[in-house]
């Protein structure tokens, strides 16, 4: 499998930290929280060594992220994933230079909102795609799932069912955003955001362009961590949970697979030339890089993008891998990761040409 064009989204207006903080102690869910908790929203708002400076998110104001009512969230989750989702779609389709009638089936991945029918339908519709596309709507897997939705694409190739596969991932995180004294929920306010990314697979490489090559991927999954990072529903409302664990899970689970893959394919970590990692957040990229061994110029990008998007959740590689393809990064090995709900973590090797 090859990857042909890769393009991604976000909402028009940006927010900075700064501006989220001055916001949020206007907000009537403010008053109502404990000193410790008002304490902890300035130091990851107001702190320049947070890991991240902005954030873009789906609001016409800050002050629409405090109406948290379940109609207002499903009503902007519904508004704007079809529209992130058709964005980031077209400019993979142009990257790609690959016509919407080309296409042979849609794989998306979401986990901060639910449509049924699901974001394929829209996509279908907004790209004016065939009306006998495949379309697969893949939920539940939080900010790990853009491995898993480029697996099912690799399956479909790999079968001779299609020949081309669009792959998206979009996440509308201010649909799922909650307020009151429980940290994880306070931290999640505070580094997510919102976007889209896509990415157009193909079962040849393609020409005038520079060769991405799917080698091989692997995962795991620890049940017995579900409750580490997960969504509940509580008031009709999705509620993240979010552990002080996940920094150490994540560097855990991320430096074992990436151990068992190369031990499996005969490599070392000095043959791997980029990488391209989900952030999560400054502490879990911390935790990353030291478990795995490497320097901070391994995770330089992952952390880019932490500072200038925040936390996307699954589109975050995607953002990485773009950002890794359009700097000509070194060619030869390069390793993409991401983890998140489950607690799971995926892990794929790429061959890209020099």
């Amino acid at each position: 499998m090859y990857l042909s064009g890769i393009g991604s989204a976000v909402p028009a207006r940006r927010y900075t930290q700064v501006e989220c903080w001055q916001a949020l102690q206007q907000a009537p869910q403010f008053r109502q929280l404990t000193a410790r908790s008002k304490a902890t929203l300035q130091q990851v708002l107001s702190n320049p060594e947070s890991g991240i400076e902005s954030r873009h998110l789906a609001l016409e104001r800050l002050a629409d992220a405090f109406d948290i009512e379940p109609d207002v969230l499903s009503a902007r989750y519904a508004r704007h994933a079809p529209a992130l989702g058709a964005q980031a779609a077209e400019a993979a389709l142009a990257d790609a230079r690959v016509s919407p009638h080309e296409v042979d089936a849609v794989v998306v991945s979401t986990c901060t909102g639910y449509l049924c029918p699901g974001l394929t339908t829209y996509l279908n519709e907004r790209l004016g795609l065939r009306t006998d596309v495949i379309g697969l709507d893949l939920v539940g897997q939080g900010c790990g799932a853009a491995l898993p939705n480029l697996r099912a694409a690799e399956a479909l190739i790999a079968a001779g069912r299609c020949s081309t596969v669009l792959s998206v991932c979009v996440e509308v995180c201010s649909a799922a955003f909650y307020i009151d004294d429980d940290l994880g929920v306070l931290i999640s306010a505070c580094i997510f955001g919102d976007g889209a990314a896509a990415a157009v697979l193909s079962g040849k490489a393609p020409p005038q362009k520079r060769r991405v090559r799917w080698i091989a991927a692997w995962s795991a999954t620890d049940p017995a961590q579900r409750d580490a990072l997960r969504f509940e529903t509580r008031a009709g409302m999705l509620r993240n949970v979010l552990t002080p664990e996940v920094p150490a899970l994540a560097g855990e689970r991320a430096a074992a697979l990436l151990a068992a893959a190369l031990h499996e394919r005969g490599l070392t970590r000095d043959d791997i030339r980029s990488w391209i990692w989900h952030a999560g957040g400054k502490r879990v990229l911390e935790r990353v890089r030291a478990a795995a061994g490497l320097d901070a110029a391994a995770v330089e990008r992952s952390a880019r993008i932490l500072r200038d998007y925040g936390n996307i959740s699954s589109p975050f590689v995607y953002f990485v891998l773009e950002a890794a393809l359009r700097e000509r990064a070194a060619g030869g090995w390069w390793w993409l990761s991401s983890f998140g709900a489950g607690f799971s973590c995926h892990g794929a090797l790429l061959d890209v040409a020099a």
